[in-house]
């Protein structure tokens, strides 16, 4: 009996082809390294035009993909980890990366200085503000086609979609609000007053409850998704801009930019319970799938720094390219094609 090697690329064309299941017939061996199963996190890099991979199992460096020159900031990942969408803001395009090969297989024209970045649960459209169009493209991921353009308040920043997928909130800049547009109609249903200066948004698991950064601020409003209101403000570090939440709802971790260092705030309370320091300038968090770890992002220091949330101290630290922004969800869900096989991994035996 013959027998075949087949390479990353290879193999995930043979899955979109719909060839799959007829080689499949007959399998005998099929080897998989325990590497495939760990999520990656991809950071975009805005001095360099380039994002770095890293292996979250091992934490280290396993490609390097070019973007171009148009600054990537934003980064937004699908839900089953096939796909990375880069938001880059002088070209007013967004990359989008295939992470069985780790290569820019297409991008897509936008409005005018995208930034943030954020894919519907069900990964059939991406969200981007375009700040200096006070717009939203709304891309359809099946055609990578924008197939609508939502206007939102004064130099739209951060994105983020509900778990539900019904709403996604985008926070205006300059006109110190968040918009919420819903997905059914791609029209903005109601406008959230802030602090000053909100950027970076993230949403509870329970869609309760979202967070956002208010740069000018110093500060986090707390909004309550049932009644579109800010029910709280804490107090964090200076310069806040990217927020993430633990899957399990408990905490958020917020990077602040002027102070160089992590709050850590509890949802049960809505107090900052712990500060973590960081590297120089960051800018975007991103917690690992099981919880455990926080990526963040150094724009300054050209790394990202690994915070263990069981206690709240960074354990290790990632060089990667010049001026990390990491602004986004940027860590994979560890899907079967992300990015973990080598060329002779899978052995698929062909039918005599």
């Amino acid at each position: 009996m013959r027998r075949m090697s087949t390479s990353p690329c290879e193999f995930a064309a043979l899955r979109r082809a719909g060839t799959l299941t007829a080689i499949l017939f007959g399998l005998l061996v099929l080897a998989l390294p325990a590497a495939q199963a760990a999520p990656f996190a991809y950071i975009s890099n805005g001095d360099a035009g380039t994002v770095s991979v890293i292996n979250i199992a091992t934490n280290t460096l396993i490609a390097t993909v070019p973007v171009g020159t148009g600054r990537p900031f934003g980064v937004g990942v699908s839900p089953d980890g096939t796909r990375v969408y880069v938001a880059n803001g002088i070209t007013n395009t967004v990359s989008v990366i295939s992470t069985c090969c780790n290569k820019v297989i297409d991008t897509v024209a936008v409005g005018p200085n995208p930034i943030g970045v954020a894919v519907t649960p069900d990964g059939s459209r991406v969200y981007v503000a375009n700040a200096n169009s006070n717009t939203v493209s709304v891309i359809g991921t099946a055609t990578n086609t924008v197939t609508a353009t939502v206007p939102v308040g004064t130099f739209p920043t951060g994105v983020a979609v509900t778990p539900n997928g019904a709403r996604v909130y985008v926070t205006n800049q300059n006109s110190a609000n968040v918009s919420i547009i819903s997905t059914a109609t791609n029209t903005v249903t109601a406008v959230v007053a802030v602090g000053i200066g909100p950027v970076g948004v993230a949403v509870t698991p329970n869609g309760a409850q979202v967070y956002v950064s208010t740069n000018v601020g110093n500060s986090v409003s707390v909004i309550s998704a049932a009644t579109n209101t800010v029910t709280t403000t804490v107090p964090v570090g200076t310069n806040p801009i990217g927020v993430a939440v633990t899957p399990d709802g408990t905490r958020v971790y917020v990077a602040n930019l002027g102070s160089n260092n992590v709050s850590v705030i509890s949802t049960a309370t809505n107090t900052v319970t712990a500060t973590v320091a960081v590297g120089t300038g960051p800018f975007g968090p991103a917690v690992t799938p099981d919880g455990a770890r926080v990526y963040v992002a150094n724009g300054s220091s050209n790394n990202v720094s690994v915070i263990s949330t069981a206690t709240n101290t960074v354990t290790d630290t990632v060089a990667v390219g010049a001026g990390p922004s990491g602004f986004g969800l940027f860590i994979t869900q560890g899907d079967l094609f992300a990015n973990g096989f080598e060329a002779s991994t899978i052995v698929i035996p062909l039918v005599p």
